[in-house]
């Protein structure tokens, strides 16, 4: 069974557009045969963006909220909060513990902070807390606790994921004594998700303050926000262009293929704005309106929200407290009775496994064997895309390839792709390692 692991960040309240892009298809994925979700509430994470402590508690109820009116089946899914599960700060010390520097010197984040600063002539650091530096490693303890094999995200959170799987990596080789103590997580990009359009036409998000409630408020606020959607300036009886209109990309989130194909025929055939607003609160509203019922018993009684997600802390717990256990075990944080348990480690140190790994180097990814000591044993071809290097590894992993001799050299192929170049020497370990 697959597991998939999404995260939430209780920083505001949910919107139109949070609910179309993210909510939505997150649960309707939760339903799919064959897959353990785990769905969190990344308060934790909240702390790096925001030092309001009322707005996080306040939010950490309304986000949950949020999910439940919407149709999460907690009996299905994994529910929880960040911060109830001890075993994730436990386990992002170990991971910061192994975690080069240099590696955080390279996240999208904190080099953008860097250089808005350098523009501005301030120091390079200047505002940049711990949290900021170094939360990918949170966010790769997040995911590694629960041995994620999917992780849905943005292309800007491609990079953690990559992160995620190099520290992986890095525990693996430095205490797995052969074992593969990590999962290694891949991203999953959603490439049909709605990306709603706000009242202004830019994306709708509380940083343009151009967002369109989704269960905040009454049936009156839905629809005096949706009679700010910017149109233009063509009135009743003058045909639209549907395709332009902010109003038509929100109405298609919510309708039927054959309910936009209507609506956009009306737009064309003169459908006044007015009439057209009004027409998309109708269908926004028949949908959301069981929802915001629903939101406002939860937030009323929030002794029924924290009931469900101490008991997701807990479904969840059943997970992270024995496999915690286990990292402490391998990390040398053991029993002083099992003291002795070093030297058996020395003595089983040399039946380490060769290993395929994976990395980035400048704009390029790159797969590598090592050799049971470590060592290197051929480096790739550079793929231009992650989501190629690991179609690639997997079917490497399964020991789904091909050695092709070519003249003097042997050709390396997997998933219909050259991979390497190797000599007879490379070869000859390739099969050793891997084909026997």
């Amino acid at each position: 069974m697959k597991r998939v692991l999404t995260g939430i960040t209780p920083t505001g309240i949910p919107h139109l557009g949070n609910y179309a892009g993210a909510i939505r298809p997150a649960i309707e994925a939760s339903q799919t045969p064959g897959v353990d979700a785990f769905y969190f509430l990344a308060d934790y994470h909240a702390l790096v963006k925001c030092e309001d402590a009322s707005r996080v508690a306040r939010s950490r109820l309304q986000v949950a909220a949020t999910w439940l009116a919407a149709g999460l089946d907690i009996d299905r899914v994994t529910f929880y909060r960040q911060s109830d599960i001890i075993e994730i700060p436990e386990l992002c010390w170990l991971l910061t513990c192994l975690t080069p520097k240099g590696l955080m010197n390279r996240a999208h984040a904190y080099k953008a902070s860097v250089d808005d600063n350098l523009a501005k002539n301030n120091e390079p650091d200047e505002g940049v807390n711990m949290g900021l530096f170094s939360y990918p490693i949170l966010m790769a303890a997040d995911i590694l606790i629960f041995k994620a094999n999917s992780v849905p995200v943005g292309r800007d959170q491609i990079q953690h994921i990559e992160m995620a799987r190099d520290i992986a990596q890095r525990f693996n080789h430095m205490y797995g004594q052969g074992q593969q103590l990590f999962v290694l997580p891949h991203e999953h990009i959603a490439e049909h998700v709605a990306t709603l359009p706000g009242l202004d036409g830019r994306k709708m998000s509380k940083s343009y303050d151009n967002t369109i409630p989704l269960f905040e408020g009454s049936e009156r606020d839905l629809k005096n926000t949706i009679q700010r959607v910017v149109t233009d300036s063509r009135g009743p009886g003058e045909p639209k262009d549907p395709d332009s209109a902010h109003l038509y990309a929100i109405f298609k989130a919510f309708a039927a293929p054959q309910q936009s194909q209507e609506f956009a025929q009306e737009l064309r055939a003169g459908l006044g704005w007015g009439a057209a607003k009004e027409r998309l609160f109708e269908l926004v509203n028949e949908q959301i309106a069981p929802m915001r019922e629903r939101y406002h018993e939860l937030i009323a009684q929030p002794q029924i929200i924290e009931d469900i997600l101490q008991a997701g802390a807990e479904k969840a717990r059943q997970i992270t407290r024995p496999f915690m256990e286990e990292l402490r075990q391998a990390v040398g944080l053991r029993p002083a009775t099992l003291s002795h348990a070093v030297s058996d480690e020395k003595k089983t140190a040399s039946k380490k496994e060769p290993r395929w790994v994976s990395f980035k180097e400048d704009e390029d990814f790159f797969i590598r064997l090592l050799d049971p000591a470590g060592e290197t044993v051929f480096l790739s071809h550079p793929f231009a895309a992650p989501n190629e290097m690991g179609q690639v590894m997997r079917a490497l992993q399964k020991g789904q390839f091909e050695l092709q001799v070519v003249e003097n050299q042997i050709i390396l192929c997997a998933d219909e792709k050259e991979i390497a170049a190797l000599t007879q020497e490379q070869g000859e370990l390739v099969r050793q390692y891997c084909l026997t």
